[in-house]
């Protein structure tokens, strides 16, 4: 055979190769429009589900999810707090971009949240759960139980199989499902799963005692609540029919609700456990992908999904391709702000899969966590060895004063974040190119540092409210 005949015929199997690969890929043309159910738990941390290798937590169906679909090991929020998690993520926006970058701040009216845009193309789309969104983003959805007379209940999944069963059968539908759980104060150790205190490992930030035993287990207590009705809405779409073609997404808001955890821009605040499940379309079930994904990365990408322009302003970036290949990466870095939440604070982070970058703005303050951490059995357990004089440096962490106003981790070497590097000589370089790429994203993002914060509202030390008179700040951004 001629060889210019090989190479044509070798062509030609290539050619008909991508054309059979871009055919089986995600995004197909003139398919019927995907559901899309999209799961938010609050204040669960990334390695608090079975599937992330926590041994102690009974997590069976979102693990049965991560078998069959896509786990990411690289998932992290813009913010460790709930209302400016959940703002950022439905309008693919950062925090201090869309004027609702501190706690309990609602979602301006002129935001486009996202699943407005799925309506208007033709989903029917419904909301259960938890909200803390503010009234303006009612509108995105054609059903919502925020001060609506619903009854979400204790965990906040009351709702979300009778909004299944009502929906109309005739469109393709979205629904975001936010559950109560696990928000502190637990409501979930009676439920149907209950954890043994004496079998869990005590991270080494807290204090190995009783009563830090059983607060985990109630906090696992509550992770095997939110499982359970995961499983329930899976079952509900297979006795539907609509499983093969419905995108299931489990994520969390932030971190656990313990000390060093919740409000921090450590991986133990800003990592987030993200499953992404499609019987129908996903190839690559059972697998994990390295890639680095945002928060505002999930608004493009369910749009492109279901085939809708994403708008021009949105600052995310769709991860479509890491569903069609997971050795593929979108991004190099993330980035995330901590802002006021209960308590006055200004951190800024920017992290590679290599490094973790941190300016705090300030330095002054102590940086211990929400209100409702303060005031948990773990946080009493600290308190009384740090009265002791017995802190180790992982534990006394939180009680630090001042703080250092730059802090660098490599995380490959230090995946806790234990040792601060920005003063060794070795790791100059590598400070100062951390510190650019986050000077830079501050100037394009419009990032601010106002020098009149929300101040705290909360005492440092018990978390019990302050009494005064409770008056905002100014909120970062250049809105």
């Amino acid at each position: 055979m001629r060889s210019s005949n090989l190479k044509g015929i070798l062509v030609f199997f290539a050619t008909i190769t991508l054309i059979t690969a871009c055919n089986t890929s995600i995004a197909k043309q003139n398919q019927p429009k995907p559901n899309i159910v999209f799961i938010i738990a609050d204040d669960i941390g990334w390695n608090d589900l079975g599937c992330y290798g926590n041994m102690y937590v009974k997590t069976p169906n979102i693990d049965k999810l991560s078998e069959g679909g896509l786990q990411f090991s690289n998932a992290f929020l813009t913010a460790s707090s709930c209302s400016p998690s959940r703002c950022s993520i439905i309008s693919g926006k950062y925090p201090h971009s869309n004027g609702a970058a501190e706690l309990h701040t609602p979602l301006p009216e002129n935001e486009i949240p996202f699943p407005l845009l799925l309506r208007e193309n033709g989903y029917y789309t419904a909301h259960a759960g938890k909200w803390h969104m503010g009234p303006a983003a009612h509108r995105a959805f054609d059903l919502y139980t925020d001060e609506n007379g619903y009854d979400n209940g204790d965990g906040g999944e009351n709702m979300w199989i009778p909004f299944f069963k009502d929906r109309p059968k005739n469109k393709p539908f979205f629904f975001w499902l936010a559950s109560h759980d696990a928000h502190r104060p637990w409501g979930a150790d009676t439920f149907k799963i209950t954890h043994d205190l004496n079998k869990l490992e005590v991270p080494i930030f807290f204090e190995d005692t009783p009563e830090t035993r059983q607060d985990l287990a109630s906090y696992y207590n509550e992770i095997a609540r939110f499982d359970y009705y995961v499983g329930k809405v899976r079952a509900e779409l297979e006795r539907q029919g609509v499983l093969d073609n419905t995108i299931i997404i489990v994520t969390s808001d932030n971190g656990r609700p313990f000390p060093r955890c919740k409000t921090r821009v450590y991986d133990s605040g800003m990592k987030t456990p993200f499953i992404v499940s499609w019987p129908k379309a996903m190839k690559a079930k059972g697998l994990q992908t390295e890639s680095l994904i945002s928060a505002i990365d999930i608004a493009p990408t369910i749009l492109e999904l279901a085939g809708i322009e994403v708008p021009e302003d949105y600052q995310g970036k769709s991860f479509l391709p890491v569903l069609n290949n997971p050795a593929t990466e979108i991004r190099d870095e993330v980035f995330s702000e901590h802002n006021w939440h209960d308590y006055e604070a200004h951190e800024r982070m920017v992290r590679t899969k290599k490094y973790l970058y941190v300016l705090n703005s300030r330095p002054n303050l102590t940086n211990g966590g929400p209100a409702d951490s303060k005031t948990s059995p773990t946080q009493h357990s600290l308190n009384l060895v740090r009265d002791a004089g017995k802190l180790t440096p992982a534990q006394a962490d939180i009680f630090i004063v001042p703080r250092p106003a730059e802090e660098l981790y490599d995380v490959q070497r230090d995946p806790l974040q234990l040792v601060n590097l920005a003063s060794v000589p070795g790791y100059q370089n590598v400070l100062h190119e951390m510190r650019i790429l986050l000077e830079n994203w501050r100037m394009q993002t419009g990032d601010t540092t106002p020098e009149h914060l929300t101040p705290d509202w909360y005492d440092r030390e018990t978390g019990a409210p302050l009494d005064i008179e409770r008056v905002r700040g100014t909120m970062p951004g250049d809105r």
